[in-house]
């Protein structure tokens, strides 16, 4: 077989198993169906459900282990929203970026106001514990509003034309979202996303910057790294 016997506290799957289906998951625009016909391709039985209940519980578990040890993050803030359809109803996603394309913080809120903007900020603020040396913005007068009330003292830039890092890190989560053909409910996206925006950016190196064999070496680390992390929620 191709795992070792290292099993879950109370699961019957392997580690391996169990972080290689939720690693699929959120790497790859797949459903849970087809994750489970990949691994009974492998000879491995197991259910779509059992790997949902897989994905929601270790993902944000994985997810937290993977922030804790990212890089300090960047001094460079770039904070956008996109309108997101959940049910049928139009919410709005905030995203934060640093300016290496890190994500900080995601919420989904149901406007996209001046109140809105400065809960947004505050939640950023306190889980980071510090304020930015510039802030990069569109022209929404909301920003105004929340850059005045949290961090005034901070540079703030609002253009249209200067925000494309944080648009672009929307992409991923654009593509998941028609692959997953919508979310369901507020709840569901935000878990999903906040697991989803550290997970995947963790497979996913520039490559367009990397020789290949860098790109190899740096995958491979990461792997390393990814594997250490689901040990840990092991032993824990």
């Amino acid at each position: 077989m191709w795992w070792v016997s290292s099993t879950y506290k109370g699961y019957r799957f392997p580690r391996e198993i169990i972080s290689h289906c939720v690693w699929l998951y959120h790497r790859f625009p797949l459903s849970f169906r087809e994750i489970e016909l990949l691994m009974d391709a492998r000879g491995i039985e197991v259910s779509y459900e059992t790997i949902r209940t897989w994905c929601t519980r270790f993902g944000p578990e994985y997810a937290r282990s993977l922030r804790r040890r990212a890089p300090r993050p960047g001094d460079k803030w770039h904070v956008d929203e996109v309108f997101v359809k959940i049910c049928g109803v139009r919410k709005y996603l905030w995203r934060a970026v640093d300016q290496h394309g890190d994500v900080l913080d995601i919420v989904i809120q149901g406007k996209r106001g001046g109140k809105a903007a400065t809960r947004f900020f505050r939640k950023i603020l306190k889980k980071q514990g510090h304020t930015p040396r510039v802030l990069i913005t569109d022209k929404l007068r909301s920003y105004q509003v929340a850059h005045r009330q949290t961090m005034s003292a901070t540079e703030h830039r609002h253009n249209k034309y200067v925000n494309n890092r944080c648009e672009n890190s929307h992409q991923p989560t654009r593509q998941r979202e028609h692959a997953m053909k919508g979310f369901r409910t507020v709840g569901s996206a935000q878990r999903f996303l906040a697991s989803f925006s550290r997970i995947s950016p963790h497979f996913r190196p520039p490559r367009h910057r990397m020789t290949a064999t860098a790109h190899r070496t740096e995958l491979a680390t990461r792997f390393r790294v990814w594997d250490q992390v689901t040990e840990q929620t092991l032993a824990a």
